[in-house]
């Protein structure tokens, strides 16, 4: 059973999050991509149920129904699952996060190493470097192009953007149409309901994160497809470099999507640290 709540935090603001419960087990917060709503998706409850983890996701801010944080960093994320954590009585928990999802957990593992005992990262982007190789392998990198100009000019992107097909391989198609059917359409949902997400993900991307990555000195995941056209296999590479105790599982046949395919994988990844 998920239990949706509705957490106040300390500056006023309002998460949104979802608790599959279960005092005695493992801890998993779950940090969804963008755009996606928080609430969490079957085949995630299904994986983590399996292997006794207790589930807990979230909307950042302008997702989902929780309040925008105008100006956010990636590192707001950190206070903002500690909160959370307190409210649910959650000591130590593990992180894991997809797409966009990726540089959240990463955020928990910098800024609370006290609390988080490994973190997955899948088919997550790494920090800007300010060079233009960033963005090379991005079939459609309109948005975080956009975004580096500021706010205004990633709303005005946002306008008449239109997703690229070709961004995704056809396993990714094929994954949509299976086991993840229920992503696409929460992603979909998502980019319409709640637009201004988006966009403060981009904006946040582009701009120094508000930790290092060699703070994340909890054990570390990197899972990423090869056929990736949304973040490309670099991304990887420059994670993997900067997290002190990171692995790669690079999966040469999946693309964006269909990395997912990996997240049991992971789950079990992640209980040889879970305490």
């Amino acid at each position: 059973m998920v239990v949706r709540h509705q957490l106040r935090l300390a500056d006023g603001r309002t998460l949104c999050a979802y608790d599959t419960g279960g005092a005695a087990a493992a801890a998993l917060v779950w940090h969804h991509g963008s755009p996606q709503s928080g609430a969490p998706l079957t085949p995630l409850v299904e994986a983590a149920t399996r292997r006794g983890f207790r589930l807990v996701s979230y909307g950042r801010p302008s997702y989902g129904g929780s309040t925008p944080q105008p100006g956010r960093h990636v590192a707001s994320a950190a206070g903002d699952v500690a909160q959370l954590a307190d409210a649910l009585g959650l000591d130590r928990f593990a992180v894991m996060g997809a797409s966009g999802g990726g540089p959240h957990a990463l955020a928990c593992a910098a800024l609370s190493p006290e609390r988080v005992t490994g973190v997955v990262c899948l088919a997550g982007m790494a920090p800007y470097t300010g060079s233009p190789d960033w963005f090379d392998g991005m079939i459609d990198p309109g948005g975080p192009q956009a975004a580096l100009e500021g706010r205004d000019a990633r709303v005005r992107y946002a306008e008449t953007a239109e997703f690229d097909e070709r961004s995704f391989a056809a396993a990714d198609y094929d994954i949509l149409a299976g086991a993840w059917k229920s992503l696409g359409e929460d992603a979909g949902h998502a980019g319409t309901t709640w637009p201004d997400g988006l966009i403060d993900d981009d904006v946040a991307f582009v701009k120094p994160w508000g930790f290092e990555l060699e703070q994340v000195d909890a054990p570390a995941l990197v899972v990423q497809g090869g056929e990736d056209r949304v973040i490309p296999a670099a991304h990887a590479q420059q994670l993997l470099r900067g997290c002190p105790r990171a692995e790669l599982w690079l999966r040469p046949r999946d693309g964006h999507i269909s990395v997912l395919a990996a997240v049991p994988l992971a789950m079990d990844w992640l209980r040889i640290y879970a305490t």
